[in-house]
């Protein structure tokens, strides 16, 4: 009976000692556990924020809406006459707060200019939003992007400028210009049209030619495709370094002929048309 009580109380001493031992382990784990929580937090998550602004008015045949942005696409599309110019910008950031950046409205004589405004990063020197050539605008450290569409009523005309994105016109029945630097820059109008970029193509489907000073259309990296309507008639002057130049219409070559710099006179000449771009084909197309 005694040998039982002593074999009875070393099992019980043993199975005492699992159970401490486990417990101490399980306190070690947790405790190791939260450790390692408390040192390496989870990344946060990165999320977009997204702000909307709207602009309607009304504006006559021969007036200009201008857009003026700087990160964003420019977007235009023409409507029937009579109707209003609506303006929607739509402000994303990633980094950056939309509302940092202001969108404001500035009617003119000529017309009426909208402009992306950012911080500037001088307080004394703000950015400003001016008609043209005017404004200034200094950006520093700010990630919101600005994509402008725009409706523009028959016989009203446009001009499109940002710095980063594309240019896109649709369908407008007035004259266009339309600058970027980095993107592409495509036209539809029955009117005329100027534009520049630098790394990106230039596309334009005119249905006028009777353009009073020199038209322009340059880019650095990018092709340069016109078309034209019959009867045109220009003092071609056309310079690409990497790319041909060709034409649908008949031209009279003035100097030395070469496959990438081009002096002409298409038709009866007169009107200065000048093409430039370093890596790129330059094409002239009938329009059909």
């Amino acid at each position: 009976m005694r040998s039982l009580r002593i074999f009875l109380l070393a099992a019980t001493l043993a199975a005492l000692a699992v159970l401490s031992t486990t417990a101490c382990n399980y306190r070690n784990a947790m405790t190791n556990l939260v450790a390692a929580s408390a040192a390496e937090p989870p990344a946060p998550e990165a999320s977009a924020q997204g702000d909307e602004f709207r602009w309607r008015g009304a504006l006559a045949a021969g007036k200009v809406v201008e857009i003026k942005g700087i990160n964003g696409g420019v977007r235009a599309e023409g409507t029937a006459a009579g109707g209003e110019v609506e303006v929607v910008a739509t402000k994303r950031g990633r980094r950056s707060a939309p509302e940092t950046v202001r969108i404001e409205v500035v009617p003119h004589g000529d017309g009426v200019t909208v402009c992306a405004v950012y911080p500037s990063p001088d307080a004394s020197k703000p950015n400003t939003c001016e008609p043209g050539g005017g404004g200034r605008s200094n950006v520093r450290d700010n990630d919101v992007h600005v994509e402008f569409v725009v409706r523009v009523p028959a016989g009203v005309r446009f001009s499109g400028r940002t710095v980063n994105g594309g240019v896109e016109i649709e369908g407008l029945t007035a004259n266009v210009e339309a600058r970027t630097v980095n993107g592409a820059i495509s036209v539809s109008t029955s009117g005329y049209a100027r534009a520049s970029t630098v790394n990106g193509s230039i596309r334009a489907a005119m249905g006028r030619a009777d353009w009073d000073s020199a038209l322009e259309f340059t880019t650095v990296n990018g092709g340069i495709n016109l078309s034209f309507p019959d009867g045109l008639s220009a003092d071609l002057e056309a310079e690409t370094l990497n790319g041909d130049i060709s034409s649908d219409f008949e031209m009279t070559v003035q100097g030395r002929v070469s496959r990438r710099k081009l002096a002409a006179q298409i038709g009866g000449g007169g009107r200065p048309l000048r093409l430039k771009t370093i890596n790129g084909d330059i094409e002239i197309k009938r329009a059909s």
